[in-house]
């Protein structure tokens, strides 16, 4: 999900919820502690020099109880932040503390803000010698008719 369809839900709800990839919800308390820009310039292994962007929310659970974060003032966060960090429309990631800091992308249910578990991966699977995976298909879900008619003059 990017900044830009994040400000185009927050502009919709009345309230703010982020949803758990286990289906809890993050306490209702919740504060966003950092709205950023995180650059990340890399090497991957098979020697491809990388540069990612991307808009970073960091959700603390604070023992605030009595003050919750609504979405005017979430996008007021995020419009100072474009403007004071040069912040562009690229992909939202979300810190939240679990055993440790965990790393999620988001996602929109229609009511919550989805908190989706990321993945490492071997960017240069080509270049290392790693082989691509193929993709298992039964023969019987290719076509439930059959390829040719006895009038189709196929065969």
């Amino acid at each position: 999900m990017t900044l830009s369809e994040v400000k185009s839900k927050l502009s919709q709800l009345e309230t703010i919820a982020f949803q758990l990839p286990n289906g809890e919800l993050v306490p209702n308390h919740f504060h966003v502690t950092e709205v950023g820009k995180i650059t990340k310039h890399f090497i991957d292994c098979g020697g491809t020099v990388r540069h990612e962007d991307v808009v970073n929310f960091q959700l603390w659970n604070a023992n605030d109880y009595d003050h919750r974060l609504h979405p005017e003032k979430l996008l007021k966060i995020i419009e100072l932040s474009e403007k004071t960090l040069g912040i562009s429309d690229s992909e939202i990631e979300v810190e939240y503390q679990g055993d440790t800091i965990g790393k999620f992308g988001l996602d929109f249910d229609g009511a919550n803000f989805l908190l989706i578990n990321k993945q490492t991966d071997c960017l240069a699977k080509d270049n290392c010698g790693i082989p691509v995976e193929k993709q298992r298909v039964k023969l019987t879900d290719l076509n439930s008719q059959p390829c040719c008619t006895p009038d189709g003059n196929c065969c």
